[in-house]
C-alpha cells in the first residue's frame, strides 16, 4: 500500500476484520503470563515473556505503517540494542553516526567494543566519506539527532550492499509517514516509539522492522532471550497513540515549517536549521527522501542564558527531555553532552494551534 492516505485510513481498522459478533472494536489488554497448555503446546501461547496478544495487535499496526514485520520492544534503546545484536558478532566493524543520538555512541563504546566489535564514527553529512570497504553494519540517523543534518539513505545503502556490507536505519525523527528507510534500501528500522508514535508522553517503546526473515528471527529471539519485553498496558498504549499519528503529525510538521520559516529571521536566532528550508544544506536529499522537514527544529542563540531564558520564558514549551509529544517542548542539548553550542536549542512542535503558538515563541525570544 503506496498510498499514504490509505494507509493511515487503513490503520484505524487492522483490528476489525476478523471480528465476530459483540467482539470488542478495541483490542483487549492481555495481561495474563500463564496460559491454559493441556497436552501438546505446539502453536499455543505458552508464557508471557514470548508471547502476549496486546503485543501482536500492536506489532500489526507497526508492521501496516512499516510495510514490514516488526517486533516490538520497551524502549527505543531496546530496541536499538536488539537491532545491533542480531547484525554484529565479534570481528566484525560497524560505523555509527558522531553526531547521532548519544546513548546509541553509548551502547558501542561501553558494550560492543568489549565484545570485539570494531567501532568507527562518522558525521552523518559525510558518511559516505571513506568508502564501505570491510564494513560489516553502517547505522544511519538522519535526520540526526540533534543537529538536523542529513544522509542520503538509498545512496549509501547501495554503496554498503555492493561492499557486502548491511545498513541498519534509525528513524526516530521522522517516522515511517515521514520517511521510508526500508523502501530506500536499508536492512533494518529501529525506531523509539516512545516519541510521535505514541504522542503522549507516558509510554517507553521502540520497535524493529525488517523485510530479512532470518534477521527477524533473531530480533524476536533476543527479545526473548534477553527478556527485553514490553508490558502489555505500554503496549495498548502506543496502540492507542499510533491510531492518531497521520492526524497530529499533519498539525505538527505544518506549524514546524511555518515556525522555522518565521524564526529564521529573528534577531536572536544566530542560526536555524530545518531539513526542507531552502538554506539547508541538503535540502535538496530532503525533498528527494523526505515526505515533510519534520516536527524538530535546531536553534542557535547567543549563549546558554539566553536559550534557557528563551525556553522558561515561553507558556507554551515544556523545558523537557524527549520529543514528539502533543505539547511543544525544548531543552538545550549542550547540558547532555551532545557537540553542539552552549545556546543550541531543540526545539519539538507539538499540536498547539499555530496562532497561538507563534506569537509566545516570538515574545519568548524578544525577552529573551
Amino acid at each position: 500500500m503506496t498510498d499514504p492516505a490509505a494507509r493511515a485510513a487503513a490503520l484505524l481498522h487492522l483490528h476489525h476484520g476478523g471480528l465476530e459478533p459483540g467482539d470488542p472494536l478495541r483490542a483487549p489488554i492481555g495481561l495474563s503470563t500463564m496460559f491454559h497448555l493441556p497436552g501438546d503446546p505446539a502453536g499455543l501461547r505458552g508464557y508471557g515473556r514470548g508471547d502476549n496478544a496486546t503485543w501482536d495487535a500492536a506489532e500489526a499496526a507497526l508492521a501496516h505503517l512499516e510495510d514490514a514485520p516488526s517486533v516490538l520492544f520497551p524502549s527505543g534503546m531496546a530496541a536499538i540494542t536488539a537491532g545491533l545484536m542480531a547484525m554484529l558478532k565479534a570481528g566484525d566493524r560497524l560505523i555509527l553516526p558522531s553526531d547521532g543520538y548519544y546513548t546509541t555512541r553509548l551502547l558501542t563504546e561501553r558494550v560492543l567494543e568489549r565484545f570485539g566489535v570494531e567501532v568507527e564514527m562518522r558525521p552523518t553529512a559525510r558518511m559516505a566519506e571513506g568508502g564501505f570497504d570491510g564494513v560489516s553494519l553502517v547505522m544511519l540517523e538522519t535526520p540526526s539527532n540533534p543537529g538536523l543534518d542529513l544522509c542520503d539513505i538509498a545512496g549509501i545503502a547501495a554503496e554498503v550492499h555492493a561492499a557486502g556490507g548491511r545498513v541498519i536505519c534509525d528513524n526516530t525523527t521522522m517516522t515511517p509517514l515521514g520517511q521510508r528507510p526500508l523502501d530506500l534500501g536499508a536492512d533494518v528500522v529501529v525506531a523509539s516509539d516512545t516519541k510521535a508514535p505514541n504522542g503522549h508522553s507516558d509510554v517507553l517503546a521502540g520497535h524493529v522492522a525488517t523485510r530479512d526473515g532470518e534477521l527477524l528471527e533473531r530480533v524476536r529471539d533476543w527479545r526473548k532471550i534477553s527478556g527485553a519485553i514490553p508490558g502489555p498496558m505500554e503496549a495498548w498504549l502506543l496502540l492507542r497513540g499510533l491510531e492518531t499519528l497521520e492526524v497530529r503529525l499533519s498539525r505538527m510538521w505544518a506549524t514546524a515549517e511555518a515556525v522555522a520559516a518565521a524564526l529564521a529571521g529573528h534577531p536572536k536566532v544566530e542560526r536555524l536549521v530545518y531539513p526542507t528550508r531552502p538554506d539547508h544544506p541538503q535540502a535538496d536529499l530532503a525533498a528527494r527522501q523526505m515526505s515533510s522537514g519534520g516536527t524538530l527544529i535546531g536553534l542557535t542563540l547567543a549563549d546558554g542564558e539566553t536559550a534557557t531564558r528563551f525556553i522558561t520564558g515561553c507558556p507554551y514549551l515544556a523545558s523537557a527531555t524527549s520529543f514528539g509529544g502533543v505539547h511543544s517542548s525544548a531543552e538545550r542539548r549542550a547540558r547532555w553532552g551532545d557537540e553542539v553550542p552552549g545556546g543550541f536549542v531543540r526545539l519539538s512542535i507539538g499540536c498547539e494551534p499555530e496562532a497561538a503558538l507563534m506569537p509566545a515563541l516570538i515574545e519568548a525570544l524578544d525577552r529573551a
